[in-house]
């Protein structure tokens, strides 16, 4: 694809985003202040899906993951161009989502990751209107769940199950920044070890197997392992927990796992190592244990599943992105990361992950921010990205 001539065609296109500035960041704020927990997504859903029918999208439907699914016909019947942002947030039910200006930075739960992203999402859905700017291919929009913590990219997967299954290329639309291209899918896999026994009290019961003990061991383990560098793996627990009191021998404890890695075989690898750490812990504490005393059981529950893979920075799609960074002014920073792209990278599928301009920081948190300078830099880019990925040939 010729991204030159497609960023001088898109001129006039780019101008009218600029001028609708204060527009989108006005939707990014009302999407920021619904509340939309991970598995909890139905209203901010249900806003989105009322803007889809009010843009004039096709097809419009939310599944049975709660995707709102829109597509804008292209003029031609091929396979679509899939333009996803995520619904979610990390933050729980009742958290303030209230929105405050500081100088040039709005403050507030969400308002970066993804408000951002569906906000510029449904601003490209509005000017790739199918009569005054169309594409060759019909283009997908589709505002996913489930992309945060233990969704477990749990929309994306259901869209390329079914719909999507098909689909030409990829780009998610993330939160903010304008130099940003995700072109490899960071894995990961998540497990929940449990260890159950008997318990009793710490001191009539002294020799029976001891839970926490167990998990504590298991977790000792895992942290003395040496990881590879390269391919970058990284493994952590991040949560343990058991017990009902301190004069107690515990007859429960659980610990939560998160392994990571760019390469399938390290993922493979490390998780055969969770289970050996899991399982040695267990048989040294049950070999502790006093005669007549009931063992320790242990399950490993895998809790997550996101698989990994890269589209090639030689792909067209990817070097469309490298041109069109470079052609706002800014120098294109190739990263990995775990996103909705990483299920259609899985599949074979070409796939990045890009910002919907502006800057943002302090994710995930309370004081989350977004500052829109220069935002509507990223949204040329991520237009001239979108509409030269639908203008693909077959």
């Amino acid at each position: 694809m010729d991204s030159v001539a497609t960023f001088r065609a898109l001129a006039p296109a780019r101008a009218r985003l600029a001028g609708r500035d204060d527009a989108i960041v006005h939707a990014q704020i009302t999407l920021a202040e619904i509340a939309a927990p991970t598995g909890e997504e139905q209203e901010r859903g249900a806003f989105v899906a009322s803007r889809f029918h009010a843009l004039g999208l096709r097809d419009v439907e939310i599944d049975d993951a709660g995707n709102v699914v829109g597509r804008r016909p292209g003029r031609r019947e091929l396979a679509p161009v899939v333009v996803c942002a995520h619904l979610d947030t990390v933050f729980p039910r009742g958290t303030s989502l209230n929105v405050r200006r500081d100088g040039d930075r709005l403050i507030g739960p969400g308002i970066n990751d993804n408000s951002r992203g569906l906000a510029v999402m449904l601003a490209i859905a509005e000017e790739i209107d199918g009569t005054r700017l169309a594409t060759k291919r019909p283009i997908d929009f589709v505002a996913t769940t489930g992309e945060e913590g233990l969704g477990d990219l749990r929309g994306a997967k259901r869209y390329f199950d079914d719909r999507g299954r098909g689909a030409a290329a990829m780009i998610a639309i993330d939160g903010a920044g304008d130099e940003r291209i995700v072109t490899r899918a960071l894995g990961s896999r998540r497990f929940r070890v449990s260890f159950v026994g008997s318990g009793g009290h710490s001191w009539a019961a002294f020799g029976s197997p001891n839970a926490v003990h167990a998990a504590a061991g298991a977790a000792a383990r895992l942290a003395a392992l040496r990881l590879p560098l390269e391919p970058r793996t990284t493994l952590s627990v991040g949560r343990i927990s058991g017990g009902i009191s301190v004069n107690s021998i515990p007859d429960h404890a659980w610990l939560e796992i998160d392994l990571r890695s760019t390469s399938a075989e390290m993922l493979d690898r490390y998780e055969r190592e969770i289970h050996l750490a899991a399982r040695s812990a267990c048989e040294e504490e049950n070999a502790r244990r006093a005669l007549g005393t009931r063992p320790l059981s242990m399950t490993i529950q895998p809790i997550g599943t996101r698989p990994c893979g890269e589209t090639s920075v030689e792909h067209p799609l990817v070097r469309h992105a490298l041109a069109t960074t470079r052609l706002v002014g800014r120098e294109p920073d190739v990263a990995t990361a775990s996103t909705d792209a990483n299920v259609p990278i899985a599949r074979g599928i070409p796939a990045i992950a890009i910002g919907a301009g502006g800057r943002g920081g302090d994710a995930h948190t309370q004081t989350e921010w977004f500052d829109n300078t220069d935002g509507s830099r990223g949204v040329s880019r991520a237009l001239t990205i979108v509409f030269g990925a639908a203008e693909m040939a077959d």
